[in-house]
C-alpha cells in the first residue's frame, strides 16, 4: 500500500477514536494543541486572501453535468466583481467554482480536507490548505467569508448552508448572503423550512434569511446588496517578511 494512503487512513482511525469519549489528560491536552496547530496553519496560509464568497456543493458532480457548468459561471461571475473564490478545494461543485475562477483570472481558494479516502487538492487553486479536522475547515471557510452560494450536494453541503444560517439567525455573523442555487432541487427543503416557521420552531423573518434561485445574475446582484448593507469595513494588513509572507 503507497505511504500516503496508509498514513490517511491512520488518520481516519485516529478521528474516530478521539470521538469515543474521555481519554487521558495527556492525550486530551495533545489533541488541543493538534487543533490549535491546524487553526494556526489556515490563519497563516489564508491571512491575505482577501473577501472572499465561499462555493458549496457536491464533490460528486462530474465536468459534463450541467451544476457543474452552473457553478463553473458562478465562480467567473464572482471573481469579475472582484470577490476571491473559496471553496473546500476538491471535487464536484468546489473545483467548478474554482476553475471559473482561475479562468476569469480571479483569486482561487481551497480548505482540502483529509479523509480517509483520501481528497486530494483540484488543481484550479492558487492557495489552499490541507485541513485535517472538519470542524477547523468549517471555521476557515466561514472566517473569510462576506457570502455563501450553496449548489446541490449532500450532508456536508447541507450542513454548511445550515451553519451559515444558524450563525446569521442567532446574530453571530453578520447578515451575509446566503444564495441557494436550484430551485427545483431544493423545493422540499424549502418547504420543510416553511413548515418550521409554521410550527414556531423557527421565526417568520428567519425565512428570509436566503435567496433560492437559477438566475445567476440575480444571485450576484443579492450578494451585492447584502455586503453593501452588512459586510464590516475591509482591513488592509501590509505582510511582514519575518514571517516568511
Amino acid at each position: 500500500m503507497p505511504e500516503k494512503k496508509q498514513k490517511t487512513r491512520l488518520v481516519g482511525v485516529a478521528d474516530i477514536k478521539m470521538l469515543e469519549g474521555p481519554h487521558t489528560r495527556f492525550t486530551e491536552l495533545k489533541f488541543a494543541f493538534k487543533v490549535l496547530t491546524e487553526f494556526i496553519k489556515g490563519f497563516r496560509k489564508l491571512h491575505f486572501v482577501g473577501p472572499c464568497i465561499s462555493v458549496f456543493g457536491s464533490a460528486r458532480f462530474e465536468e459534463n453535468h450541467p451544476y457543474y457548468q452552473k457553478a463553473k459561471a458562478m465562480g467567473s461571475l464572482v471573481s469579475q466583481n472582484g470577490f476571491t473564490v473559496l471553496t473546500g478545494g476538491g471535487p464536484g461543485i468546489m473545483m467548478a467554482a474554482n476553475q471559473g475562477a482561475k479562468e476569469a483570472g480571479g483569486k482561487s481558494v481551497g480548505v482540502n480536507i483529509e479523509l480517509p479516502f483520501e481528497q486530494i487538492a483540484n488543481p484550479y487553486l492558487d492557495v489552499w490548505v490541507d485541513i485535517k479536522y472538519f470542524f477547523v475547515r468549517k471555521v476557515l471557510l466561514f472566517k473569510y467569508s462576506f457570502g455563501f452560494v450553496v449548489f446541490p450536494g449532500g450532508f456536508g453541503t447541507i450542513d454548511e448552508m445550515f451553519e451559515a444560517l444558524t450563525l446569521i439567525q442567532t446574530k453571530k455573523m453578520p447578515w451575509f448572503p446566503v444564495v441557494i442555487v436550484g430551485v427545483e432541487y431544493w423545493e422540499q427543503l424549502k418547504q420543510q423550512i416553511h413548515q418550521m416557521n409554521l410550527t414556531n420552531t423557527i421565526s417568520p423573518e428567519d425565512e428570509s434569511l436566503f435567496l433560492v434561485t437559477d438566475d445567476l445574475d440575480e444571485a450576484m446582484q443579492y450578494i451585492h446588496e447584502k455586503i453593501e448593507l452588512n459586510a464590516p469595513k475591509k482591513k488592509v494588513f501590509k505582510r511582514k517578511w519575518w514571517l516568511g509572507e
